[in-house]
């Protein structure tokens, strides 16, 4: 089986899987971060070099306060904790997104899993919170700028290959994108990195995508041609 380099997994439907079985939104997001756990181990146990999640989205601000302050404090307890075997299996943890306007408790917790696991060569697991395909495009742009200002770099030397070094991670385009959850939209996800991904959607709710799932994704992904805009020839 072909396994692909770098995964990015846009983990939705947390909220409809406990509403469908009668339980309050937050159990859903408390058994999506189990289920990212086991598929990050799993990944990593396959072969895959990075997993890209889409955590928490600029726009998910829009939520309502209770649940943005409940994902905060998950989100808390993860980092300073529940993913300790995550950290002791050699997996690097480094985060996508802006820092405005997240709580500085929530910016301690990234900063302490991002120093206990820097050495880890294992897998990297790249958790987008706060993070907008659109709005890194925009930082990236605004640092190439006042890098050409400084003369760091002269703008006929900008290709789309560096282009890349610009932004939040430095990592290599996606080559499997999975969203979960019915919904067949990227909205707004990695969208630089993912110009030449393999999608699939699957109906799945994110909770329910453990790792005979993300199996099928990578065996569909195997199955793929990927001429990257050329012609096959025989």
């Amino acid at each position: 089986m072909n396994i692909p380099n770098h995964i990015g997994i846009i983990m939705d439907g947390n909220g409809r899987w406990a509403t469908e079985r009668g339980k309050k939104r937050s159990e859903g997001h408390k058994a999506g971060g189990k289920t990212l756990e086991k598929l990050a181990l799993h990944a990593k146990n396959l072969g895959v070099k990075i997993l890209s999640v889409y955590a928490f989205s600029t726009d998910n601000f829009k939520r309502s306060d209770e649940e943005v302050s409940f994902l905060m404090d998950l989100l808390i307890q993860y980092f300073n904790g529940k993913l300790n075997r995550v950290c002791e299996e050699g997996i690097k943890i480094v985060f996508s997104g802006r820092k405005e306007p997240l709580r500085k408790d929530v910016l301690e917790a990234m900063e302490n899993i991002v120093e206990r696991t820097k050495d880890n060569k294992e897998c990297i697991l790249n958790i987008c919170l706060n993070y907008g395909g659109q709005e890194e495009i925009v930082d990236a742009s605004l640092k190439i700028a006042d890098d050409i200002n400084n003369g760091i770099i002269k703008k006929e030397e900008l290709t789309r290959e560096n282009f890349m070094k610009y932004l939040y991670q430095d990592l290599p385009p996606i080559d499997l994108l999975i969203r979960t959850g019915k919904e067949h939209r990227l909205s707004n996800f990695m969208l630089y990195q993912s110009f030449y991904a393999e999608i699939y959607f699957v109906d799945t709710y994110f909770p329910d995508f453990l790792e005979t799932e993300l199996d099928k994704s990578i065996e569909y992904f195997s199955n793929r041609d990927r001429r990257f805009g050329s012609v096959k020839t025989n």
